[in-house]
């Protein structure tokens, strides 16, 4: 791959009072189809050809937006969320590999979120938020807990609620109910009137109703499509393999490196070769099946 960097050509964002006007530039750059992504992505992987990262990019820009948008109940600025979003975006093109069989939106979507996370911790005092991982965890978490729960949103935590999301994140009781406080009254819905517009809303502007619902679709089949190859593909593990690589890649709460050298006996260190070599297998064999099912583009 080139080691060329890249410069690209974006729409600016002079600042919140820009917002709007930005939204309606970003959503005339076309999504691009499944083949078109795959030769720009090569021609850039292989090339270096700056026009194909940078159409790479425009055609994301409006992902990127909707993404910024959920974050905006931490209290920033949306052109900041959205410019760091930018910055994840870029590095996800930089580091994007067609050859995989997947799309360049499904492998942003964690370069993108990371990027923002990362500003909001940031700019957050770490006296705000703490320093442990299990405090930045409640950070990032409460928000989607509380709706699991059906938890008020308007003010303080039911004491059930406390002690449930307490349980699951593992932290006290008195940090959820600091946190919670904390979030409270700077939430914005994307239903919120955008200012300056006449009835518009925030959620107006992000993708119309017929794009997003193509790339719903193209979410969900893809995803169909991946979870079928690596269910296929897992049986290449033996059964510690799949335990371990299960534990620490597939599921929804991860499992520590120590806890598992306990359960198996073993070594840190060798949880992690055993994870590292079983990761490595599954993506050769989903690799493979992939080509052999012509799933892959071709070029």
């Amino acid at each position: 791959m080139t080691t060329k960097s890249a410069t690209y050509n974006l729409p600016g964002f002079p600042g919140e009072g820009g917002l709007s006007n930005y939204l309606v530039r970003i959503k005339k750059f076309p999504m691009l189809a499944a083949e078109e992504e795959y030769m720009l992505a090569k021609s850039w992987r292989d090339r270096g050809d700056l026009k194909s990262a940078e159409k790479l990019v425009t055609s994301h820009l409006r992902l990127v937006a909707k993404i910024a948008m959920g974050y905006r109940g931490y209290g920033l600025p949306v052109a900041e969320l959205v410019s760091e979003g930018n910055i994840g975006l870029m590095k996800a093109v930089k580091k994007f590999d067609p050859e995989k069989g997947f799309r360049l939106a499904t492998y942003a979507m964690w370069w993108i979120k990371a990027s923002i996370q990362e500003y909001i911790l940031r700019t957050w005092s770490l006296v705000k938020i703490g320093t442990t991982t299990a405090q930045k965890k409640l950070f990032f978490n409460l928000k989607k807990i509380k709706n699991q729960l059906s938890a008020n949103n308007a003010g303080d935590l039911r004491t059930e609620h406390v002690d449930e999301i307490s349980k699951r994140l593992n932290v006290k009781k008195e940090e959820v109910v600091s946190m919670n406080r904390r979030l409270l009254g700077k939430e914005k819905s994307l239903n919120d009137p955008i200012k300056d517009e006449d009835g518009a809303e925030w959620q107006d502007w992000l993708v119309d109703n017929r794009t997003d619902q193509e790339l719903k679709l193209s979410h969900k089949q893809e995803f169909a499509k991946k979870k079928k190859l690596m269910d296929n593909s897992m049986s290449i593990l033996n059964p510690r393999e799949k335990e371990i690589l299960t534990a620490r890649r597939l599921s929804e709460d991860i499992v520590t490196l120590e806890d598992l050298s306990k359960i198996y006996k073993v070594s840190r260190e060798r949880i992690r070769q055993i994870e590292t070599k079983a990761f490595e297998k599954l993506q050769k064999a989903m690799l493979n099946a992939a080509k052999s099912n012509n799933l892959l583009p071709r070029n």
